[in-house]
Formats: structure tokens, sequence, C-alpha cells
């Protein structure tokens, strides 16, 4: 690699993976929460912004003023103002993207900002990961001493601080906690100061992670920062079972994606008919049974709460027979023009079956032993040598015989007969072909 080379953090660059990514703009991707700088390749107009966003455990970020105007890009690892003492964390984003984040978290004092005030040294990460190696012993040991106060809670995580003055316990409870009794023995007990954060349910799944049923990272351990509460409403509007084993996510509650389409169904729903209207024909009433809300179609039974004669129709039909039954006219069957207007969606997935080759395997199969039965059965019937043979010498005999009738024939219309005394030579035999007639 040329040391020579000078890096511009503003060029555009890609990490290799030809996708268009700015490389600046990407941080580590180990860090819940992280945001992408679509800011980062385009040339500034020389005012810069001296705030940066910092991330430390879990998912706590802060916002400090970069005042000694360091270098920073994201990715470093600095010592930011703490109280008491100092922090150390990881810059997660730089650049006039960050106003805009605080504006999201409501941060609106910037008197309460605090400073950066280094890029970490080796000494402030070597306190850094000795406090980091406590964590987990204290966590144990503060469970135990909740359990022995008789407190209902949780201690879920441990952090400390940067320089290992001042400790963080998450903690989950149901109800209201009284917990100071517990904050003074865990003061003695680890000679630091003691600040008590409580989480809900969510938040601890978002700090521990995983994979969703949808086979990516979960919403609350990737993007998603502000959690809005969820009801079996949303599932209703999207006509999905209330089955609380698939609403519910893995922190127990309803899975914060089914608000992400609620207003799509809401609004499509608003072009289907009621649900009390019944549809009325010469032969019978159907009722309202079913609705595929994207689809616009309608299922309609004959009996209110049994699928008895199930007939699908487009909302256009619905509406068209709702106009006609308002009139005083019954069509004679719901269907337009006698026929059904139920249609199967297209299922890509099928177009694309796993076994789709396996069908056509089949049937070269097939006609391979067609082919082979075709030749047994021609072999079957093919004669053999002998009978090959004797059919010849049956064919010539059968020639000769005709052309001596046909010889015969043509001599007695011309008044050629044999004369009496002598005998005719015979056609047709090899054998008699050369015997003499007898004289009378």
């Amino acid at each position: 690699m040329d040391n020579n080379i000078k890096y511009d953090p503003y060029k555009f660059q890609t990490g290799g993976c030809g996708r268009g990514l700015c490389q600046t703009g990407c941080g580590r991707q180990d860090r819940q929460l992280n945001t992408y700088d679509y800011l980062a390749d385009i040339p500034t107009d020389g005012q810069t912004c001296d705030l940066v966003e910092v991330q430390f455990k879990n998912t706590r970020k802060g916002y400090y003023r970069n005042t000694n105007h360091l270098p920073l890009q994201k990715g470093d690892t600095v010592a930011v103002e703490a109280s008491p003492g100092h922090d150390i964390g990881v810059v997660t984003l730089t650049g006039r993207l960050v106003p805009l984040q605080m504006k999201k978290a409501a941060i609106k004092n910037e008197q309460d900002i605090k400073r950066v005030y280094r890029k970490a040294k080796p000494v402030d990460m070597e306190k850094y990961e000795e406090a980091k190696q406590r964590e987990h012993d204290t966590m144990i040991r503060s469970r135990q001493i909740a359990k022995g106060l008789g407190l209902q809670m949780k201690i879920g995580d441990v952090e400390y601080q940067g320089d290992g003055g001042k400790a963080i316990f998450y903690y989950i409870a149901d109800g209201r906690v009284d917990f100071r009794q517990l904050i003074k023995v865990l003061a003695e007990t680890f000679r630091v100061r003691i600040e008590m954060k409580q989480i809900g349910a969510r938040q601890e799944a978002g700090r521990i992670g995983g994979i969703g049923p949808c086979g990516r990272e979960l919403c609350c351990a990737t993007w998603m920062k502000n959690f809005v509460s969820v009801s079996t409403g949303a599932a209703r509007c999207q006509d999905i079972s209330l089955n609380p084993q698939k609403l519910a996510g893995q922190c127990a509650k309803l899975k914060c994606c089914m608000n992400y389409e609620v207003d799509t169904y809401v609004e499509a729903a608003k072009r289907l008919p009621s649900r009390e209207i019944t549809l009325q024909t010469k032969d019978a009433e159907y009722f309202f049974f079913k609705a595929d809300i994207l689809a616009g179609q309608v299922t309609y039974s004959t009996d209110k709460h049994v699928a008895a004669n199930l007939v699908t129709l487009s909302t256009q039909r619905v509406f068209d027979i709702i106009n006609m039954n308002r009139r005083g006219e019954k069509p004679d069957r719901l269907e337009a023009g006698g026929a059904a207007e139920e249609s199967r969606p297209a299922d890509l997935v099928e177009q694309e079956s796993l076994t789709r080759f396996d069908k056509r395997k089949k049937n070269k199969n097939k006609r391979k032993a067609n082919a082979a039965g075709n030749a047994t059965r021609k072999e079957a019937s093919a004669p053999t040598g002998n009978e090959e043979k004797n059919g010849k010498k049956a064919g010539k005999e059968r020639r000769g015989r005709d052309a001596g009738r046909e010889r015969r024939g043509r001599e007695k219309a011309n008044g050629n007969a044999p004369q009496p005394g002598k005998t005719e030579r015979k056609e047709g035999n090899g054998n008699n072909g050369g015997e003499r007639p007898n004289q009378a």
C-alpha cells in the first residue's frame, strides 16, 4: 500500500460490493440503530457541523459538540464528557445529518450538549476494557441482591462508564418498584455511582437481538428507535387470524410490523361494500362470508353462519347487484353472464417449483418407454429367414399361375386353342417345364 496517497473523505468510493454505496457513509455494521450517511460523498459549501453522534453499549446514543475540531469519522473511538468523569463511545454519524437526528430524538436544548474530549488513547482503552470485564459478574451479583430484597424486577444488563466510576443497571418490571434500598446496597457492594434505568420488553428484545419470522434481523435491533403501541385492531383490519402465537414477537408482545400496512388496508377497505348488506337473487339470498381486501373480491354464501354455495364476485359486480335490488330487480344468478368470476391468483412460487424439472424428466422417460415398446412390437412382427424365403417362393409360383391363365385367355380369344392329342405345357412349375408332349 502506498503511504503517499492522501485519503479524500469526500471522494465517492464503494466498499468493493459494486452497489453504489459510499464507503465513508457506512459505519460499523455490528452496531445497532446504525444510520447510513447519504451525504458523506457530497462536497460541503465550507460550513461544517461540529456536532457528532456517539453510540455506547446497546442502543444508548448521545450527541456531543466537537469543540476541539478533531478530524472525526464514523467508527472512531472517542472519549466524551460525562457526569462525573468521562465515557468511551464510538462515533456513528457526523456532518449535516446530526442536527436532523437530534430533532428526531426531540433534543431541543443545545446548552446541555456535552463535549468531545479527544480520541481514545491506549490508557483510556485499558480502563474501558477493565470496566467491561466487570459487567457480567456485577449483573449476576445484582440479581442475587434484588432477589434477596424481594423485589419484583429483572436486571437484564449492566453498563459501566468508560472510566469505571459509574454503572447503569437496566431492569424490567411489570409494575412500579421501590429500589431505594437496592441502590444503597449496590453502591456499598460495588463502590460506584448507581443509575437505574427501566426498559420495556421490546427494548430488551432489541438489546439482545435476533432473527424475525421474515428471515431478517429484528427491526427493534436495527433501525427502530421509537416504539408505537400495537393493538389487535391492526390484525382485524388485515384479516389476520387472532392467534397469539403467530401475532406475538420474541418480546412476547404484538409484532411491530403489524402497523406497517394498516393504512393501506384501511384505505382499500373503504372501496368494499358493507358486510351487513345481503344480495337477493330469484332463487336464494346470499350473505357476506369473507373479502380479499387488496384484490377487491368478496365471497358470499347462501348460509349466514356456514360456508355453503360460495360465490366470489368483484366489487363492481357486487355494487351492480345492490343497485338492482334497490330498484326491486333480482338477477337470475350472481355471476355476470352465467360464468363464475372467481379467479385463481398467480402463484409465483409455484411457477418456479422445484419439481418442474422432475416432471419434464418423467415425460421424457415416458417417450423413451413408448419408443421401446413400438420397437419391440415391430421386432416381434418381423419375419424370420426361413419364413421370408418360403414367402418369396410362394409369391413366385402365384405370379407364374396368374401369367399362364392370362396367356391361355388370349390364345382362346384369338382362336389358337391347343390341338387335340397334344398336352399343354404346364406353367408356373419349374419341374414340368422341360417335359415333351405325349403322342396319341
